[in-house]
């Protein structure tokens, strides 16, 4: 079973992660945004992905810091765990419906970070968690990770809807990009990523 962790110290935040390529997605995560946690919470179930998150920020200004350090250490701890990443599907992709939404996700495990982010929310908030650090979330966590990521919402009326699909289709992709191959062997032209 292949683990990973990483953690963050600033002045904004404090942030720890640990996660295990475990295929059990279970997770005990805390950030202090109810919203966010339940997004997160939904990545780890539907990667099957085990996500342990711990973070302490600077809530008083805003949720920002807490949103972007968490995806840059979420993705330094996923990082970690796939090493070199060898022996993984590497490629994953999957939509996603929620009721009147559809999200949908494509991605590339490949050390060449990208992110395209196509969808707009309706209101700047959900709950406490602001709608528009989604993109930051996902540019973080996809630059820390080494993952070239596609998101789109592709319709929908309702941000809670809209969100939530997005995040399980990032994860059922992630599902696939980290399975492991038989063979064991880099996917590859070049022999290494």
């Amino acid at each position: 079973m292949k683990s990973g962790f990483a953690e963050r110290k600033t002045k904004e935040t404090q942030i720890s992660v640990r996660v295990e390529l475990d295929g059990k997605g279970i997770s005990d995560i805390d950030t202090g945004i109810g919203f966010f946690d339940h997004m997160l919470t939904a990545l780890s179930k539907h990667s099957g992905i085990s996500m342990e998150i711990k973070c302490s920020g600077d809530l008083y200004v805003d949720g920002h810091h807490t949103v972007e350090d968490t995806g840059i250490v979420l993705g330094q701890a996923l990082a970690d765990a796939l090493g070199d990443k060898s022996g993984i599907a590497r490629y994953g992709s999957a939509y996603i419906p929620m009721d009147e939404a559809l999200s949908f996700c494509a991605l590339d495990i490949s050390n060449r970070p990208f992110l395209v982010f196509k969808g707009e929310f309706e209101n700047q908030m959900i709950g406490q968690y602001d709608a528009c650090l989604t993109e930051e979330f996902f540019r973080s966590f996809s630059f820390n990770a080494g993952i070239t990521m596609h998101l789109d919402m592709v319709y929908g009326k309702n941000d809670h809807h809209k969100c939530e699909a997005l995040f399980k289709a990032a994860a059922h992709a992630l599902k696939m990009a980290v399975k492991p191959l038989e063979n064991g062997e880099t996917l590859s032209t070049k022999g290494s990523l």
